[in-house]
């Protein structure tokens, strides 16, 4: 999908112009089956970008990535400070992390050790008092970070991954959601640049995120900020990020269990074990299931821009470029097949949450929905403190889209809430009033209806287990092409 250039968006939107027309007239003659939960403006942007990313002509993934990562600039309410973290001279993350994924495994799954690089990341801030096109002054990073936190007047700090199915968008592309939690909060946002997929598949995101947690935590020589306390922060995440979100979580969850290390060697210090849990995870529109699996996938469709499960061979498959397939192929973008099951891939695999952060986790009526219901109600029967929210009709990521409609909006400030109760000034005794609790928002007035968390999930467990298992026996057979229902820009 091209849009370098008005022509570029002229031959892309023209010939849909009839398919526009339908939509408006449908709609409006409530002849739409979503008409009677959407207005006309949310109907056209879900319709126009399920249409392209249901493209029947995929365009080749490095091209797709390429235009995802452009960056859009900076200026307005927000300040932008851009550090790199460097890799630590020792080894001890990386070891920590290959034993953890080989602990959670079945012994099969293959993966590539990744090799641990230099991290960069955004210190994403609210700045106030200026037009939203005042452009961005001409400092050092240093300063810039110096003038963020002058406006700072909260502890919170929400490390932030942002979505993209692993593959595509950037730190550049999320700094309006990272700006606003920012401004919500009070606080301070650190916003991960993590290693893309396919070329860097799995485990290398989760490495740069775990690096990126103890870098807070415990600064490398040169960094601008002071030791963050993990009482102070959120992990925070919107669908591909929010996975990696879990996964982090999973992955100290499960370090701690283990109990085979007294101590981590980081930038020449020696960090005692076990490592801090954070103090909350908050994830909008979580994908928790790389399988693919959850019967939402088919039948909240309607709701989503997200397309459809595949079955037409050729549309289910990325066209060949030079990044994919890779090199020996492999046939899922961000994993080896037979990691499809693994925990710190789909964390709707996990089985412990015990010992978890209080989690946030809002969805919308959309395709990924089943495998977050299944996160939470299992969190919530280990004793976790979950806070689920759902609203109707509403598509994929909507509260960063849709922040016109008052469910957007409702969304998007519950999500601020969260990580300013769990991890703010009052973070001890805030902590303490936050209770399990589940809430299904109606369309359009958002009313509210108490749901239990605990028996959120459609599937058992086991049931869970033999679906995942299922549909990844089913992709390593071929069954299944490797694009199913991923963005085909």
């Amino acid at each position: 999908m091209d849009t370098s250039s008005p022509s570029a968006l002229l031959r892309l939107f023209l010939p849909k112009v009839p398919f526009i027309v339908k939509i408006v007239l449908w709609h409006s003659l409530w002849l739409s089956p979503t008409s009677s939960k959407w207005d006309l403006r949310t109907e056209l942007i879900v319709r126009i970008i399920r249409s392209l990313l249901d493209n029947p002509v995929p365009t080749p993934l490095a091209k797709q990535q390429r235009w995802s990562l452009k960056d859009p600039g900076i200026k307005g309410k927000m300040w932008i400070s851009k550090v790199t973290l460097p890799q630590p001279d020792e080894d001890d993350i990386r070891r920590v992390l290959i034993e953890t994924i080989d602990s959670l495994g079945d012994g099969k799954g293959r993966y590539t050790v990744p090799a641990i690089v230099p991290v960069e990341a955004e210190w994403t801030g609210y700045r106030a008092n200026v037009h939203h096109d005042r452009p961005r002054l001409d400092l050092p990073e240093s300063q810039h970070y110096e003038r963020l936190m002058a406006e700072v007047s909260s502890p919170v700090t929400i490390l932030y991954f942002h979505g993209g199915a692993h593959y595509l968008m950037d730190v550049a592309s999320h700094r309006i959601p990272t700006s606003r939690l920012a401004h919500l909060t009070s606080g301070r946002s650190f916003s991960v640049r993590y290693r893309l997929a396919p070329q860097k598949p799995f485990p290398c995101a989760l490495l740069d995120a775990f690096q990126a947690y103890l870098s807070l935590m415990f600064p490398p020589p040169g960094s601008f900020h002071d030791p963050v306390p993990a009482k102070h922060i959120v992990l925070a995440g919107d669908s591909a990020g929010g996975n990696i979100a879990l996964a982090l979580l999973q992955l100290i969850l499960q370090i701690n269990r283990l109990a085979t290390w007294e101590h981590l060697r980081f930038h020449g210090r020696l960090l005692d074990l076990p490592i801090p849990v954070p103090a909350g995870l908050a994830g909008t529109s979580a994908w928790a299931d790389i399988t693919r699996c959850m019967p939402s996938v088919v039948s909240n469709a309607r709701w989503d821009y997200l397309p459809p499960p595949m079955t037409n061979d050729k549309i289910s498959t990325f066209p060949h470029d030079e990044i994919w397939p890779t090199d020996p192929p492999r046939g899922d973008l961000y994993c080896d097949l037979s990691m499809l099951c693994h925990p710190l891939v789909s964390p709707l695999a996990a089985k412990n949450w015990m010992g978890s952060c209080p989690m946030w986790l809002g969805y919308g009526e959309e395709m990924l929905a089943d495998e977050g219901k299944s996160v939470a109600a299992l969190a919530a029967q280990q004793g976790v403190t979950v806070i689920w929210e759902q609203f109707e009709a509403m598509p994929h990521c909507f509260s960063m889209i849709f922040d016109q409609l008052k469910a957007g909006r409702r969304c998007f400030k519950n999500w601020a809430d969260f990580c300013g109760m769990v991890a703010g000034n009052a973070a001890v005794e805030g902590a303490a009033e936050i209770k399990t609790k589940g809430t299904w928002f109606t369309a359009k007035t958002c009313q509210e209806t108490d749901v239990d968390v605990r028996w959120l999930a459609v599937c058992s467990q086991e049931e869970v287990a033999q679906k995942m298992r299922s549909t990844a026996e089913a992709r390593m057979q071929g069954n299944e092409g490797e694009g199913k229902i991923m963005p085909k820009l």
